[in-house]
């Protein structure tokens, strides 16, 4: 059973930083490319950012390139999203999600596993 558990989130002020984590079991987590997904309030499920099986390519939206870092320990099946300069908007639950090969795409996040997610609060 595929079992992804997110932790990290919290609540920060305008400027501050998170460092999120996913624990991935039941699965090959070196052999698949792996994602952070967000859903902030009113809004739909919408990519944060994708990282590939082996780390060396990653993706990110718009809104986030500069800001957030995304990364892979294989070793301990876990993956990362480092959350700097953060910004009110960025207030939202963030998943973890895995797709099923070594390469990401930006098809629906919802169509892929996601965990139960954790909650990061921007507010001043």
């Amino acid at each position: 059973e595929v079992q992804l558990v997110e932790s990290g989130g919290g609540s920060v002020q305008p400027g501050g930083s998170l460092r999120l984590s996913c624990v991935g079991s039941g699965f090959t987590f070196s052999l698949v490319a792996m994602g952070w997904a967000r859903q902030g309030p009113g809004k739909g499920l919408e990519w944060v950012s994708q990282i590939h099986a082996n780390g060396a390519l990653t993706y990110y939206e718009d809104s986030v390139k500069g800001r957030f870092t995304i990364s892979r320990d294989n070793a301990a099946n876990t993956l990362y999203l480092q959350l700097d300069s953060l910004q009110i908007e960025d207030t939202a639950m963030y998943y973890c999600v895995k797709f099923s090969s070594s390469g990401y795409y930006l098809e629906n996040p919802s169509r892929f596993p996601r965990g139960q997610g954790t909650l990061v609060t921007v507010s001043s």
